[in-house]
């Protein structure tokens, strides 16, 4: 999961980028957590979500994304939602133990 660069500022990224984040939303992630592991804006990726549900998504024209690119996203994305889940579940304990007292 790349992200082609132009010669503006602004970047392009390629479809499977953009398809592996919508499958981050779709996964259960919310947009803004998803745009964070991913380093992009979250309205960027709301309107992906957006079009791949109305069947435009589109992206740049680049080179394909090799394997190991896609297992280091998948990877990226498995830490950031188990990190999200100790998390809850760290304050889910630290509230039960302190109501128990």
């Amino acid at each position: 999961m790349t992200k082609a660069k132009t010669s503006s500022t602004r970047a392009r990224y390629t479809l499977e980028f953009k398809r592996e984040a919508v499958r981050l939303v779709e996964g259960g992630q919310s947009i803004a957590a998803a745009a964070q592991t991913l380093g992009v804006v979250s309205q960027t990726l709301f309107n992906w979500v957006k079009a791949q549900r109305q069947g435009k998504l589109t992206g740049a024209d680049s080179k394909p994304v090799s394997a190991e690119q896609m297992e280091i996203s998948r990877l990226r994305a498995e830490l950031a939602r188990v990190t999200m889940e100790r998390d809850i579940l760290g304050k889910a304990t630290a509230y039960f133990a302190k109501a128990a007292k």
